[in-house]
């Protein structure tokens, strides 16, 4: 051959990267249904929660009463939803770092991480904002409050939700 020219080895010749074997726990598997189960109660918990919430920000804003089913309703549903939210983080997070090694699908499952994380951090700040929401002008709490805990309300659940579709198997890239 001459000078500066090289043979490009054939196909078969070329040695193909092996994939590294990645064997998961038990508790991975446990840990995935109690992780899909929670996801797929909270789905519910989510439009109630919407209901609820938009009822009291509709009396509010309109000067009249709330009514009482939805007053007694909201709080119990955002505990539920915090509660299952817990349980979804740490059976998430825990999961996410057992398959850290794992190439296959590790940037789709990060980005699902990252953004739940982003939601859960956006629920707690709705949250802290949920006594002020129902007393604006008293003590530190502003008039904006109540917009603000509906904002961070819907902004945290419309991040959850996508999150959560890109999980389903039609749109998952793993």
């Amino acid at each position: 051959m001459p000078v500066g020219v090289t043979r490009v080895a054939d196909s078969d010749t070329v040695p193909k990267s092996k994939k590294k074997a990645v064997q998961l726990s038990e508790g991975y598997e446990t840990r995935l249904r109690i992780h899909q189960l929670a996801s797929y109660a909270t789905l519910p918990l989510f439009a109630a929660q919407i209901v609820v919430g938009q009822t009291l920000y509709d009396a509010d804003t309109k000067g009249t009463a709330r009514p009482d089913w939805a007053k007694s309703a909201h709080a119990p549903l955002a505990y539920a939803l915090g509660g299952l939210f817990a349980v979804n983080t740490v059976t998430g997070v825990m999961n996410w770092w057992e398959t850290r090694n794992q190439d296959e699908g590790r940037s789709w499952r990060t980005v699902h991480a990252a953004l739940m994380l982003a939601a859960d951090a956006g629920f707690a700040y709705t949250g802290s904002l949920g006594s002020c929401a129902v007393r604006p002008g008293v003590g530190n709490c502003s008039a904006t409050d109540r917009n603000t805990h509906r904002n961070f309300a819907l902004g945290s659940s419309v991040l959850a939700l996508g999150s959560y579709v890109m999980m389903l198997s039609p749109f998952r890239k793993d």
